[in-house]
C-alpha cells in the first residue's frame, strides 16, 4: 500500500436482527470484540479511540468478514455505525467518526475518471464554470458581498531590510472586525508592481514563522508587493475572537473575505499594477489560494501548494466548514482550482501528504480543462515525492521561478553570483515586530467587536 487509503462509511443504520430472534449467540457481538478478532485475524496495528466502540453491537458480525481482505473487512463491520479507517503505513489502521472532508485515493481517482468524461468540450466546462461562481459565493454567505467599512487601514512605520522594506497593516473588513498583516515591499520602487498575496495556512507559529517571512521576503526582493495575513481567530485576531472560533464555518466565510478585502485595497494603490495579481499559499492556504482564484478574476496567477486533491477537502472548518463542496450539484478541490483556467496556476505537490498521486489523478484533469481553452502550457506541476506537508526550501524555489516568470518580477534579485536562489539576506523578526496594534493589542480601536455572537448578529444584518 504505497498511499493513504481513507474510506468514508456512511451507511448509517445498523441491520436489523432476523425475524424470529438471533440463537447464534456469535451473530450479535460487542464492536470492541469484533474488532479484536480482525485485529488477530490479519496481525494488524489498530488505532481505536474507546469511545468510538463504547455501547455498540454488531448484528451478523461473523458474515460481515471478508477473509481475503482486512480493508473490505474493515469497511463492513464500521459501515453501520457510521465510522472509518485511515490507513496510516506498514500494517497500522486509524479508526474515526464519519469526517465528509475525506475520502480514499481510489474513489478520488474514480471521481477525476467521470469528470473528464462529463466535460468534454469548453461548452459544458463553461456551464459548470457560470454555475459554481455564484454557489460558491452563497455558500460562503458573500452573496450579496456584505459593505466594507470605509475607515483606512492602520499602518505601522516601515522597517528596512536588505533589499525590501516591511510595514504591518490591519484592515477593517467587516464593521468592527479587523484582519492584520504585514506587507513586503522591494526596496526601490521603478514603476508599478505585481500583488503578491500570501494566505496563511494551518502551520505551527502561523504568519510569524520563519519560511512565510521568508517567502514574502523574498518576492518583494524580486519586485512585487507580498501581502502575509493571519488565519481568523489566529494570531492577532485573537484580540478579537478566542481560538475556538477557528473551528466554525464562520471562520473559512471570514477568511475568504479578508483575502477579498486585502486585493480591494492593496490593488488599488498607486504602486501595484492591478493586472499582475498572484495568490500564494500552503496547505490551509492552499484551500483559500484556490478559493480565491475562483472567485476572483482579479486574481491572474495561482500558486496553491500542497493542498489540490480528489480525495480531501480539508479538514479545518476554515477550508470545509460551509457547504462549498456542494455547490452547483457537488464539487472537489480539483474542479475549484480548475476555475482558475486559462490563467497561469502552479500546483505544488509532495509524496508525504494528500497531494501524493497529483500528477497521476489530479494534474491530468487540470490540463484537460486547460487544453478546452488551448492552455495546457499555462498549468503546470511541480512533485516532489520525497517530501512532506510543507512550504519548504524546493518549494518556494519552484514557486519564485513560476511568478517571476508570469508576473514579470526579477528572478536574478533572488540569485547569488553563481545563479542559485539564495534566501540568506531575508530577515526573519521576532513577532513582536509584525504586530499591526503593538503589545498586548494595546493599539486594537474601541469599536473592534468581541465575540462571535456579535460577528453574527453583522451577517444576519446583512443578508
Amino acid at each position: 500500500m504505497k498511499h493513504s487509503l481513507i474510506f468514508l462509511l456512511a451507511i448509517t443504520a445498523v441491520m436489523p436482527a432476523a425475524p424470529g430472534g438471533n440463537d447464534n449467540p456469535r451473530q450479535s457481538r460487542p464492536l470492541a470484540d469484533v474488532m479484536a478478532d480482525i485485529r488477530k485475524q490479519f496481525d494488524l496495528d489498530l488505532k481505536i479511540p474507546q469511545r468510538l466502540l463504547d455501547g455498540k453491537t454488531l448484528d451478523y458480525a461473523d458474515y460481515r468478514i471478508r477473509r481475503y481482505s482486512a480493508e473490505e473487512s474493515l469497511r463492513n463491520v464500521l459501515a453501520p455505525f457510521d465510522l472509518m479507517f485511515e490507513y496510516e503505513t506498514g500494517k497500522t489502521y486509524r479508526l474515526l467518526a464519519y469526517d465528509h472532508p475525506r475520502r480514499s485515493p481510489a474513489e478520488g481517482a474514480r471521481e477525476m475518471q467521470y469528470l473528464a468524461a462529463l466535460y468534454k468540450d469548453r461548452a459544458a466546462w463553461e456551464k459548470q464554470a457560470r454555475a459554481l461562481r455564484p454557489a460558491l459565493l452563497a455558500a460562503l454567505r458573500l452573496s450579496p458581498m456584505p459593505d466594507a467599512p470605509r475607515a483606512q487601514p492602520i499602518l505601522t512605520s516601515e522597517r528596512r531590510m536588505d533589499g525590501y522594506r516591511v510595514q504591518n497593516f490591519a484592515i477593517e473588513t467587516l464593521p468592527g472586525v479587523f484582519v492584520c498583516g504585514s506587507v513586503y515591499m522591494p526596496g526601490r520602487v521603478a514603476g508599478k508592481c505585481p500583488l503578491v498575496v500570501s494566505p496563511n495556512g494551518h502551520f505551527p507559529g502561523g504568519r510569524y514563522r520563519d519560511d512565510q517571512q521568508i517567502r514574502c521576503a523574498m518576492f518583494a526582493r524580486m519586485g512585487a508587493w507580498a501581502v502575509s495575513y493571519d488565519l481568523f481567530a489566529w494570531g492577532e485576531s485573537l484580540l478579537q475572537f478566542d481560538a475556538s472560533a477557528h473551528r466554525t464555518p464562520m471562520a473559512q466565510t471570514m477568511q475568504i473575505l479578508n483575502g477579498i478585502r486585502i486585493i480591494d485595497y492593496f490593488s488599488k494603490l498607486p504602486e501595484i499594477d492591478p493586472d499582475r495579481i498572484a495568490v500564494t499559499g500552503a496547505s490551509g492556504g492552499g484551500s483559500q489560494t484556490m478559493m480565491l482564484a475562483a472567485i476572483d478574476d482579479r486574481v491572474g496567477v495561482s500558486v496553491p501548494v500542497v493542498m489540490v486533491s480528489a480525495h480531501f477537502d480539508g479538514g479545518c472548518p476554515c477550508e470545509s466548514g460551509q457547504p462549498i463542496h456542494l455547490a452547483a450539484g457537488g464539487m472537489n478541490n480539483v474542479e475549484l482550482a480548475a476555475l482558475a483556467a486559462p490563467r497561469p496556476q502552479l500546483v505544488v505537490s509532495d509524496g508525504g501528504d494528500w497531494t501524493a498521486g497529483v500528477p497521476d489523478v489530479e494534474y491530468p484533469f487540470l490540463r484537460h480543462v486547460y487544453g478546452l481553452y488551448g492552455k495546457t502550457e499555462a498549468v503546470a506541476n511541480v512533485h516532489f515525492p520525497r517530501e512532506g506537508h510543507d512550504y519548504g526550501p524546493s518549494k518556494r524555489k519552484a514557486v519564485y521561478s513560476f511568478l517571476a516568470a508570469h508576473l514579470g518580477m526579477d528572478l536574478t534579485a533572488a540569485q547569488n553570483a553563481k545563479g542559485e536562489i539564495d534566501e540568506s539576506a531575508c530577515t526573519v523578526e521576532p513577532v513582536e515586530a509584525l504586530l499591526a496594534f503593538g503589545p498586548n493589542g494595546g493599539f486594537l480601536p474601541a469599536r473592534a467587536i468581541k465575540g462571535m455572537k456579535q460577528l453574527d448578529k453583522i451577517f444576519e444584518s446583512a443578508e
